[in-house]
Protein backbone atom coordinates (compact mmCIF):
# COMPACT_ATOMS: atom_id res chain seq x y z
CA UNK A 1 0.00 0.00 0.00
CA UNK A 2 0.70 3.54 -0.38
CA UNK A 3 0.86 5.84 2.45
CA UNK A 4 1.19 9.69 1.84
CA UNK A 5 2.74 12.01 4.77
CA UNK A 6 2.57 15.68 5.60
CA UNK A 7 5.60 16.82 7.53
CA UNK A 8 6.68 20.17 8.58
CA UNK A 9 10.45 21.04 9.37
CA UNK A 10 12.74 23.96 10.61
CA UNK A 11 15.59 23.99 7.46
CA UNK A 12 18.11 25.48 9.56
CA UNK A 13 19.09 22.54 11.21
CA UNK A 14 19.52 20.91 7.69
CA UNK A 15 21.09 21.02 4.61
CA UNK A 16 18.46 21.02 2.81
CA UNK A 17 15.73 18.18 2.07
CA UNK A 18 17.60 15.52 0.28
CA UNK A 19 19.86 12.60 2.37
CA UNK A 20 23.24 13.56 1.57
CA UNK A 21 26.44 11.45 2.32
CA UNK A 22 28.19 14.03 3.54
CA UNK A 23 25.40 16.25 5.63
CA UNK A 24 22.53 16.35 7.16
CA UNK A 25 19.56 16.13 5.26
CA UNK A 26 15.92 16.09 6.30
CA UNK A 27 14.82 12.88 4.05
CA UNK A 28 17.37 10.97 5.75
CA UNK A 29 16.10 11.91 9.66
CA UNK A 30 12.31 11.11 8.15
CA UNK A 31 13.02 7.77 6.41
CA UNK A 32 15.00 6.14 9.23
CA UNK A 33 11.82 7.51 11.39
CA UNK A 34 9.46 5.90 9.31
CA UNK A 35 11.27 2.23 8.95
CA UNK A 36 11.20 2.21 12.75
CA UNK A 37 8.04 2.51 12.68
CA UNK A 38 7.13 0.23 9.57
CA UNK A 39 10.37 -2.39 10.77
CA UNK A 40 11.65 -2.56 7.14
CA UNK A 41 13.70 -0.09 5.36
CA UNK A 42 11.39 3.04 3.82
CA UNK A 43 12.16 5.06 0.84
CA UNK A 44 9.77 8.28 0.98
CA UNK A 45 9.51 10.36 -2.20
CA UNK A 46 8.76 14.11 -1.57
CA UNK A 47 6.94 16.66 -3.69
CA UNK A 48 9.96 18.81 -3.70
CA UNK A 49 13.03 19.41 -3.27
CA UNK A 50 14.11 22.25 -0.17
CA UNK A 51 17.54 24.00 -0.17
CA UNK A 52 19.76 24.71 2.75
CA UNK A 53 17.61 26.57 5.41
CA UNK A 54 14.50 26.84 3.68
CA UNK A 55 11.95 25.58 5.45
CA UNK A 56 8.32 23.49 5.22
CA UNK A 57 5.06 24.73 6.50
CA UNK A 58 4.12 21.79 4.73
CA UNK A 59 5.83 19.29 2.91
CA UNK A 60 4.02 16.07 1.41
CA UNK A 61 5.84 12.54 0.67
CA UNK A 62 5.08 9.37 -0.02
CA UNK A 63 5.90 5.71 0.39
CA UNK A 64 5.14 2.30 0.16
CA UNK A 65 4.77 -0.82 2.74
CA UNK A 66 3.23 -4.12 3.14
CA UNK A 67 2.66 -3.30 6.93
CA UNK A 68 -0.47 -2.21 8.30
CA UNK A 69 -0.46 0.59 10.83
CA UNK A 70 -3.17 2.89 11.82
CA UNK A 71 -2.76 6.65 10.81
CA UNK A 72 -2.32 7.77 14.16
CA UNK A 73 0.54 5.42 14.73
CA UNK A 74 2.92 6.46 12.03
CA UNK A 75 1.90 9.75 12.76
CA UNK A 76 3.22 9.23 16.87
CA UNK A 77 5.41 6.17 16.02
CA UNK A 78 7.32 9.05 13.88
CA UNK A 79 7.35 11.88 15.89
CA UNK A 80 8.91 9.44 18.62
CA UNK A 81 11.98 9.23 16.42
CA UNK A 82 12.20 12.79 14.59
CA UNK A 83 14.64 15.71 15.37
CA UNK A 84 12.59 18.13 17.62
CA UNK A 85 13.18 20.33 14.03
CA UNK A 86 10.97 17.83 12.31
CA UNK A 87 7.24 16.83 12.55
CA UNK A 88 4.35 14.20 11.26
CA UNK A 89 1.42 16.36 10.78
CA UNK A 90 -0.70 14.10 9.30
CA UNK A 91 -0.98 9.89 7.55
CA UNK A 92 -3.15 8.92 4.82
CA UNK A 93 -3.55 6.08 3.08
CA UNK A 94 -3.06 7.12 -1.05
CA UNK A 95 -3.96 4.95 -3.88
CA UNK A 96 -1.04 3.25 -5.45
CA UNK A 97 -1.07 5.52 -8.57
CA UNK A 98 -0.89 8.83 -6.05
CA UNK A 99 2.69 10.42 -6.50
CA UNK A 100 3.97 13.08 -4.07
CA UNK A 101 6.01 14.70 -6.76
CA UNK A 102 4.52 14.67 -10.08
CA UNK A 103 0.86 14.39 -8.97
CA UNK A 104 0.88 18.14 -7.53
CA UNK A 105 -0.81 20.51 -9.61
CA UNK A 106 0.75 23.73 -7.74
CA UNK A 107 2.92 24.76 -5.29
CA UNK A 108 2.74 27.78 -2.99
CA UNK A 109 6.05 29.25 -1.39
CA UNK A 110 5.67 32.09 1.28
CA UNK A 111 8.16 34.28 2.10
CA UNK A 112 8.59 36.64 5.39
CA UNK A 113 10.78 39.52 6.01
CA UNK A 114 11.12 41.27 9.12
CA UNK A 115 11.68 45.03 7.87
CA UNK A 116 12.62 47.36 10.64
CA UNK A 117 15.82 49.32 12.11
CA UNK A 118 17.66 46.80 14.52
CA UNK A 119 18.24 43.29 13.89
CA UNK A 120 16.00 39.86 15.51
CA UNK A 121 17.36 38.23 18.57
CA UNK A 122 14.21 35.92 18.06
CA UNK A 123 13.84 33.43 15.46
CA UNK A 124 16.72 34.63 13.37
CA UNK A 125 17.00 31.72 11.63
CA UNK A 126 13.07 31.80 10.53
CA UNK A 127 12.98 35.15 9.04
CA UNK A 128 14.86 37.25 6.63
CA UNK A 129 15.94 41.21 8.29
CA UNK A 130 15.60 44.00 5.99
CA UNK A 131 16.38 46.84 7.57
CA UNK A 132 15.89 49.31 5.37
CA UNK A 133 12.26 50.57 4.89
CA UNK A 134 10.47 48.87 2.24
CA UNK A 135 7.16 49.80 0.54
CA UNK A 136 5.40 46.67 0.23
CA UNK A 137 2.34 48.25 -2.31
CA UNK A 138 5.21 48.62 -4.55
CA UNK A 139 6.40 45.68 -4.28
CA UNK A 140 2.94 44.13 -5.08
CA UNK A 141 2.40 46.27 -7.90
CA UNK A 142 5.44 44.94 -9.20
CA UNK A 143 4.82 41.24 -8.79
CA UNK A 144 2.02 40.83 -10.47
CA UNK A 145 4.20 41.76 -13.80
CA UNK A 146 5.42 38.19 -13.38
CA UNK A 147 1.78 36.52 -13.14
CA UNK A 148 0.93 34.21 -16.20
CA UNK A 149 3.11 31.72 -18.24
CA UNK A 150 6.59 33.32 -18.58
CA UNK A 151 10.15 32.42 -19.19
CA UNK A 152 11.56 32.85 -15.85
CA UNK A 153 15.27 32.45 -16.75
CA UNK A 154 15.81 36.03 -15.03
CA UNK A 155 14.97 34.25 -11.71
CA UNK A 156 16.66 30.83 -12.11
CA UNK A 157 19.94 29.66 -10.06
CA UNK A 158 22.96 29.01 -12.82
CA UNK A 159 22.69 25.50 -11.70
CA UNK A 160 19.28 24.88 -12.60
CA UNK A 161 18.81 21.47 -13.41
CA UNK A 162 15.11 22.07 -15.22
CA UNK A 163 14.92 21.31 -18.98
CA UNK A 164 12.75 24.54 -19.39
CA UNK A 165 13.13 27.23 -17.82
CA UNK A 166 9.24 27.99 -18.17
CA UNK A 167 6.85 28.04 -15.82
CA UNK A 168 3.39 29.15 -15.21
CA UNK A 169 2.37 31.81 -11.92
CA UNK A 170 -1.00 31.69 -10.93
CA UNK A 171 -0.62 34.45 -8.38
CA UNK A 172 1.74 36.64 -6.44
CA UNK A 173 0.99 39.10 -3.84
CA UNK A 174 3.02 41.03 -1.18
CA UNK A 175 1.08 42.25 2.42
CA UNK A 176 2.78 43.86 5.61
CA UNK A 177 1.40 43.49 8.82
CA UNK A 178 3.37 45.46 11.58
CA UNK A 179 6.90 45.11 10.67
CA UNK A 180 6.45 41.64 9.23
CA UNK A 181 6.59 41.26 5.20
CA UNK A 182 5.15 38.30 3.62
CA UNK A 183 5.30 37.43 -0.45
CA UNK A 184 3.17 34.91 -0.98
CA UNK A 185 3.24 32.92 -4.65
CA UNK A 186 1.80 30.20 -6.13
CA UNK A 187 2.70 28.48 -9.24
CA UNK A 188 2.60 25.04 -11.07
CA UNK A 189 6.20 24.36 -10.80
CA UNK A 190 9.11 26.43 -9.51
CA UNK A 191 12.97 26.96 -10.75
CA UNK A 192 15.89 26.52 -8.77
CA UNK A 193 16.30 29.46 -6.30
CA UNK A 194 12.95 31.10 -8.20
CA UNK A 195 11.55 32.52 -5.25
CA UNK A 196 14.19 33.62 -3.28
CA UNK A 197 15.45 35.57 -6.76
CA UNK A 198 12.01 36.83 -6.89
CA UNK A 199 12.18 38.01 -3.07
CA UNK A 200 15.28 39.75 -3.69
CA UNK A 201 14.38 41.11 -6.89
CA UNK A 202 11.03 42.87 -5.06
CA UNK A 203 13.15 44.61 -2.22
CA UNK A 204 15.03 46.40 -4.86
CA UNK A 205 11.91 47.71 -6.02
CA UNK A 206 10.67 48.15 -2.57
CA UNK A 207 13.62 49.90 -1.17
CA UNK A 208 13.40 52.29 -3.59
CA UNK A 209 16.51 51.16 -5.39
CA UNK A 210 14.40 50.27 -8.77
CA UNK A 211 11.12 51.64 -10.15
CA UNK A 212 8.15 48.93 -10.40
CA UNK A 213 8.72 48.51 -14.20
CA UNK A 214 12.08 46.84 -13.65
CA UNK A 215 10.54 43.73 -12.44
CA UNK A 216 9.04 43.33 -15.97
CA UNK A 217 12.50 44.34 -17.84
CA UNK A 218 14.02 41.58 -15.70
CA UNK A 219 12.03 39.04 -16.57
CA UNK A 220 11.62 40.03 -20.45
CA UNK A 221 15.64 39.94 -20.59
CA UNK A 222 15.77 36.52 -19.59
CA UNK A 223 18.81 37.07 -17.83
CA UNK A 224 20.05 36.09 -14.41
CA UNK A 225 22.66 38.82 -14.44
CA UNK A 226 20.04 41.52 -14.63
CA UNK A 227 17.71 40.62 -11.56
CA UNK A 228 17.83 41.27 -8.03
CA UNK A 229 20.05 39.73 -5.26
CA UNK A 230 18.76 35.98 -4.14
CA UNK A 231 17.54 36.81 -0.66
CA UNK A 232 18.38 34.53 1.81
CA UNK A 233 16.79 31.07 2.44
CA UNK A 234 15.54 31.44 5.91
CA UNK A 235 12.60 33.75 5.42
CA UNK A 236 11.49 31.15 2.95
CA UNK A 237 8.73 28.57 3.36
CA UNK A 238 7.49 25.08 1.43
CA UNK A 239 3.16 26.24 2.54
CA UNK A 240 1.25 24.32 0.14
CA UNK A 241 1.15 21.43 -2.79
CA UNK A 242 -2.20 21.38 -4.18
CA UNK A 243 -3.56 17.69 -5.44
CA UNK A 244 -6.50 16.80 -6.58
CA UNK A 245 -9.12 17.48 -4.47
CA UNK A 246 -10.66 14.51 -4.68
CA UNK A 247 -7.39 12.88 -2.46
CA UNK A 248 -8.94 14.94 0.40
CA UNK A 249 -5.23 15.64 1.45
CA UNK A 250 -5.05 18.37 3.97
CA UNK A 251 -1.77 19.68 1.90
CA UNK A 252 -1.70 23.64 2.62
CA UNK A 253 -0.41 24.84 5.39
CA UNK A 254 -2.33 27.19 7.74
CA UNK A 255 -1.00 30.40 9.60
CA UNK A 256 2.67 30.99 9.65
CA UNK A 257 3.70 33.99 11.59
CA UNK A 258 0.15 34.33 12.19
CA UNK A 259 -0.81 35.09 8.20
CA UNK A 260 -2.73 32.80 6.33
CA UNK A 261 -2.89 32.38 2.41
CA UNK A 262 -5.54 29.65 1.52
CA UNK A 263 -5.53 29.11 -2.47
CA UNK A 264 -8.59 27.30 -3.29
CA UNK A 265 -8.23 24.79 -6.76
CA UNK A 266 -9.87 26.81 -9.09
CA UNK A 267 -6.63 29.31 -8.64
CA UNK A 268 -4.04 27.02 -9.84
Amino acid sequence: MRIALGIEYDGSAFAGWQAQHDARGVQAAVEAAVAFVADHPVEVTAAGRTDAGVHAAIQVIHFDTEVTRTPRSWVLGANANLPKQVTVLWAKEVPDSFHARYGAMARSYRYFILNRAVRPALGANNITWVREPLDHERMHLAAQQLVGEHDFSSFRAAECQSRSPVRRLARISVRRRGELIAIEVTANAFLHHMVRNIAGTLIAVGCGDRPVEWVGEVLAARDRKVGGITAPPNGLYLAGIHYDPALGLPSEAGEIFGLACPVRPDQV
